[in-house]
């Protein structure tokens, strides 16, 4: 957990930018958490590219499904400090958000027209927040 909180916060500032994943350069909130995976582990997971309709237009949980796929999912209640958190925009839509829990009540992300950010975990994030997953063993 303090590995993945360290190098996250090596990320805070990094301008976004839409499928970038280079710490400092930009990345959006899949580049972030890919960025730690390739830290963390030396490999990168293959995610497809996407646009912002990607999962609407396909009709599936794209991203979703890839975090199944690459992390251990785990209760929303179990989260913590370096865990994976995934959020739903609009009720009824695909994941297309993710951050990392930093800590009480905050989390690291990138967002569109900002950069990687340590935001507070206020009620508009908790109520998207739908799913959570921790980096698997090393």
């Amino acid at each position: 957990m303090s590995d993945i909180l360290t190098f996250a916060r090596e990320w805070l500032g990094t301008p976004y930018q839409h499928q970038a994943a280079v710490r400092g350069v930009g990345c959006d909130c899949l580049g972030l958490v890919r960025g730690i995976y390739a830290h963390l582990y030396r490999s990168t997971p293959p995610v497809p590219p996407y646009t912002p309709d990607w999962a609407e237009a396909a009709g599936e949980e794209t991203l979703l499904r890839a975090a199944r796929h690459y992390f251990i999912e785990i209760p929303i209640a179990q989260t913590e400090p370096g865990d994976v958190m995934a959020f739903r925009m609009s009720s009824g839509s695909p994941v297309k958000h993710l951050g990392i829990l930093s800590g009480c009540a905050q989390f690291i992300h990138a967002y569109a027209g900002s950069c990687v950010s340590e935001s507070a975990l206020v009620p508009y994030w908790e109520r998207r927040h739908t799913h959570s997953f921790r980096f698997p063993q090393r």
